[in-house]
């Protein structure tokens, strides 16, 4: 089944850190990436940088659409009052079918703030709860949305992608 994660770190750097632990989980058998990205925060800044892992051509330009959607959605639309409301739900009613709700866009917005960092991962094949063993120590948070088939379809066809 893939899944849907965003692992939240309490420093700036926690993320980068995270995406060498999934790639090295992956050489070991733990799971299969499909695409990931990064949120980095520095205590200060406006705003976040972001990376794309870009793991495959095709299935990446997919996720890749659906990370700069959510992450430009969550962190670069000015997000205030009513129109906060207004662009979560906005976001929140194209991704709901896909099972990302408008509390987890709503939550991943109030949790990756400045000071902190995020690892967005589409991941197929795994076992979360061996791959958080592996950030044991990290002070990283999981929030979770698995994806059936169906769900991933949805994305894909919402989103552009295969």
């Amino acid at each position: 089944m893939t899944t849907f994660t965003v692992w939240k770190f309490d420093d700036p750097d926690g993320a980068d850190h995270a995406a060498r632990i999934l790639t090295n989980a992956e050489a070991d058998g733990l799971v299969k990436v499909e695409d990931h990205a990064i949120v980095r925060w520095p205590a200060g800044a406006s705003h976040p940088s972001t990376t794309h892992g870009h793991e495959g051509v095709w299935q990446g330009a997919g996720w890749g659409a659906i990370f700069g959607l959510l992450i430009g959605t969550l962190f670069f639309v000015p997000l205030v009052g009513g129109l906060a409301g207004a662009a979560l739900g906005a976001l929140g009613k194209a991704t709901e079918d896909a099972g990302i709700g408008k509390e987890e866009l709503a939550r991943i917005r109030a949790e990756v703030t400045a000071g902190t960092s995020a690892l967005f991962a589409v991941t197929d094949q795994g076992d979360l709860d061996r791959l958080g063993e592996r950030f044991r120590g990290m002070r990283s948070k999981l929030i979770a949305t698995n994806l059936t088939d169906a769900e991933r379809g949805v994305l894909f066809e919402t989103f552009g992608g295969e």
